[in-house]
Formats: C-alpha cells, sequence, structure tokens
C-alpha cells in the first residue's frame, strides 16, 4: 500500500517498524526549501553584482565609467598651451602693434647732427607725434618738427645703406629710419607770415622780435652768417631754421629752390614733443613762450573783428526787414 503518495493530505502516518523508512513531511521539506531561498536572497543582497546585460549593476558601472572618462577629458582640454607654441602668435601680435604705432601714432627719430644744439644732442632719440596731423593738425611757430626732404636740402649728405635687421627694424618702428631722408628743425613761421633777420638779429615774425635765448645755441647770433628777409611765407607752407644757427643748412639756405626755402605742410611727418634716449636726457620739448607774445599772429588779431562783423551783418538785415515790413500798408 503506497501510503508515502498520501501523506500530504494530513492522514497519519504509519507506525514506524514495519519494514519501512520513515519519510519526512511534506511540509517540513517545503520549509527547508524556503529557509533555503531566503538565505540564497540574503547572500544575493550582499554579493557583487555580476556583468549581465539588462543588470542594475551594471548600468551604474559604465554610469562611473562615462563619468570618469568625461572628467578626464575635461582636465585635458582644459591643460595650458605649451608656452613655444604661443611664442610665435605673441611675436606676431607685438609686431602688428609696433606697425600700427609707428604708421598712425608715434614714430622714433634719430638725431644725426648738431644742427639743433643745445635743444637735441647728436644722437638723441625723439618721439614724434604722427596722429594728430591725421585730424588736421598743422605745424606750429616754435615746435620742433621732422619733415621729409622737400628736394634738394640733403643732396651733399650721403646716406649710408642699411643691413637687413634695419631695414627690418626700422619698418616696424623699433628703430629710426636708416632710407628717408628725413630733417628735424623748428618753425619759425606759418603761412600767412612774413619773417626777416637782418645783421645779428633778431628775427623778427609778423614785426614782433623773438627772444630766443632760451633754445638757440650758446654763442652765436639769431640770424646765424645768413641774414635774409623779408619773406612772405605762402599758405600751406612753413619757414624752419635750426637752433644752432651757425651749423644749420635750413630755410635761409635754400631759397633758390622750389618754395623760397620754405617747406610743404605736407611734408612734414609730425611733432617731436620728447627725448626718449638716453635716459639721462628725458625732457619734452615744449613751445617757447616768445611765440605766444600778443600782436605776433596776424590772423588771430583781426578774428575778433571779424567775428564782430559776421555776428552785425544778420541783425542789421532783421532790423532793416523788420522797418520795412512796418511802413508797408496792410
Amino acid at each position: 500500500m503506497a501510503v508515502g503518495a498520501r501523506s500530504g493530505t494530513g492522514e497519519p502516518e504509519e507506525p514506524a517498524g514495519r519494514g519501512e523508512t520513515p519519510q519526512p513531511a511534506a511540509s517540513s521539506v517545503h520549509q527547508s526549501q524556503t529557509q533555503s531561498e531566503q538565505d540564497a536572497g540574503a547572500r544575493a543582497q550582499h554579493s557583487v553584482p555580476l556583468d549581465k546585460p539588462g543588470t542594475s549593476g551594471t548600468s551604474a558601472t559604465l554610469d562611473a565609467a562615462a563619468g570618469e572618462e568625461a572628467d578626464g577629458s575635461m582636465k585635458q582640454a582644459k591643460k595650458p598651451r605649451a608656452f613655444w607654441k604661443e611664442l610665435p602668435i605673441l611675436v606676431g601680435i607685438a609686431l602688428l602693434l609696433a606697425l600700427l604705432i609707428k604708421t598712425f601714432l608715434v614714430q622714433a627719430f634719430s638725431i644725426p647732427s648738431d644742427s639743433m644744439q643745445d635743444t637735441l644732442q647728436r644722437g638723441d632719440r625723439v618721439l614724434v607725434d604722427k596722429l594728430t596731423p591725421w585730424f588736421g593738425s598743422k605745424p606750429q611757430r616754435g615746435e620742433v618738427v621732422v619733415f621729409h626732404d622737400p628736394g634738394g636740402w640733403l643732396n651733399e649728405t650721403p646716406t649710408p645703406e642699411p643691413n637687413p635687421v634695419q631695414k627690418v627694424l626700422s619698418f616696424i618702428g623699433l628703430m629710426p629710419s636708416a632710407e628717408e631722408k628725413d630733417l628735424i628743425k623748428r618753425v619759425i613761421a606759418v603761412g600767412g607770415d612774413t619773417v626777416e633777420c637782418h645783421g645779428s638779429g633778431p628775427v623778427k615774425v609778423n614785426g614782433k622780435a623773438l627772444k630766443e635765448d632760451s633754445y638757440i645755441f650758446p654763442g652765436v647770433t639769431p640770424c646765424g652768417d645768413r641774414a635774409f628777409g623779408p619773406i612772405h611765407v605762402p599758405e600751406g607752407r612753413i619757414w624752419v631754421m635750426g637752433d644752432h644757427r651757425d651749423d644749420s643748412l635750413d630755410s635761409r639756405y635754400h631759397q633758390n629752390l622750389k618754395g623760397n626755402g620754405t617747406v610743404s605742410e605736407n611734408e612734414v611727418v609730425g611733432r617731436a614733443f620728447t627725448i626718449a634716449w638716453p635716459v639721462n636726457r628725458w625732457s619734452t620739448l615744449p613751445v617757447p613762450d616768445t611765440f605766444d607774445q600778443p600782436g605776433i599772429n596776424k590772423a588771430m588779431a583781426a578774428a575778433p573783428a571779424a567775428l564782430g562783423l559776421a555776428g552785425a551783418v544778420p541783425l542789421v538785415i532783421w532790423r532793416r526787414r523788420r522797418l520795412t515790413g512796418s511802413r508797408n500798408p496792410r
């Protein structure tokens, strides 16, 4: 009689001792299996997730790896470029800025002679303002200016041939020009002025004597060894002289050339406003007070009268129209 098949029905088991080995109850086996499954689940909670597709542990691992890779890429992107790689760019920018400054703002010039002593010494480096002429500024009396050779002024002076390095440095403005034929003098008279000097001086501009003791070379006379004038300076031109009157081939010595010794304003490079080198000669180049004396500027003296006349004309016309209108019958 197969009673084992009915052991799960709750019927009493057959007493032991009749030749059959007692079998455990089904409920006991089920309970053991359930306990084993619980233990396995507990062990699974504490075990390391297996690398299987679709599991949540794998996704977390991949996300962490992707985050670490992204952080490494950002750190690599933020790494600064090597200095030797940036050096050519920095040099190029510096050269471009120097060229722009030399072309439009300021340029350095070297003094090659003694014609402007004691104001300027041979070997001095001066800075020349090239910006204000772009805005219509014109040379004024008393200013020290650099200008191109008007034609024939430097024929007797040979120009040394510059080497390639000097050409490059001159082109970008880091060194005074070696090829251009430029001169530096002081403006004594401008367009519309009358200038003259006789005997031992003084130089007169529009009939006003200049007091030049503050800038001409000690021991020389204002006229030097060449008297001149009276000369009327044409509009748009200037009359220039060196401060060392005995050692300056200036307007006085070129009256036989075009312009009668005067220089066109278009030839002027700019005003020298400071001595930049050597260090112990640092100083500015201001306009001497003698050029600001009353009456020296005829145009300025006539300006108040002209302005008064220009202002009076509209008032007179308006008054006449008003009087005429009041007399007409309505």
